[in-house]
């Protein structure tokens, strides 16, 4: 209910400013009322009017954060252009409002279209563990591995499903993906050099039998 109060006060703001500091003429007063009418209609239709003004919480009290270094290993990896960026372009767009359920749906839509595309089974796995707080869910699961079924030799898949099952706390699941991209990738490469300390770090784990990090 706060946004229509926000829209329709900003409207009137607007008008009124134009009207009495802007001098408008009377013959532009219908005009720039059908205007603001038309951008509050816009916003009823695009925006969500009835949220609150505030990221979803989890339930420790702190926002949804949108993981922007993950998004930006994800278009280094995998897509930059095409359909599949494309809907992964407006899936970050909500997912960085904290908007994860809508983030999901976005490419759930792209898949209807391309149900094939590796980039868009990639993305949905990544959204649905940002929608369910990091737990790596059956629907998660099953996103991921469509997307390593369709592109078995890409490097994309198997790293964004290891670090979900890393950061989900299944170590040794994310270990036997990690450990032969680690030795496909080329030599002094930064992907490399990243699989290999994050192994280091699960080897250790593993050992002392402590938890994820």
């Amino acid at each position: 209910m706060s946004g229509w109060i926000i829209a329709f006060g900003i409207g009137a703001l607007a008008f009124l400013l134009l009207l009495f500091v802007g001098r408008m003429p009377r013959s532009a007063r219908e005009i720039v009322a059908a205007a603001l009418l038309l951008g509050l209609a816009g916003y009823a239709w695009q925006g969500h009017p009835g949220l609150p003004g505030a990221p979803r919480k989890l339930a420790d009290g702190g926002a949804v954060q949108f993981d922007e270094k993950l998004a930006e290993q994800r278009r280094g990896l995998a897509e930059r252009y095409g359909p599949a960026g494309q809907w992964l372009i407006m899936s970050d767009s909500y997912g960085r409002r904290g908007l994860t359920k809508e983030a999901a749906n976005i490419l759930l839509s792209g898949l209807k279209q391309t149900p094939d595309d590796p980039n868009l089974w990639l993305g949905l796995g990544n959204a649905l563990v940002a929608h369910a707080d990091g737990v790596v869910s059956p629907s998660a699961d099953y996103a991921y591995r469509q997307a390593l079924r369709l592109d078995p030799a890409g490097p994309a898949p198997r790293y964004f499903y290891g670090l979900a099952l890393a950061r989900a706390g299944q170590l040794q699941a994310a270990r036997d993906l990690w450990l032969p991209l680690a030795r496909s990738a080329p030599a002094g490469s930064q992907v490399k050099a990243e699989l290999e300390a994050n192994i280091g770090r699960i080897d250790a784990m593993l050992a002392a039998g402590g938890p994820a990090q």
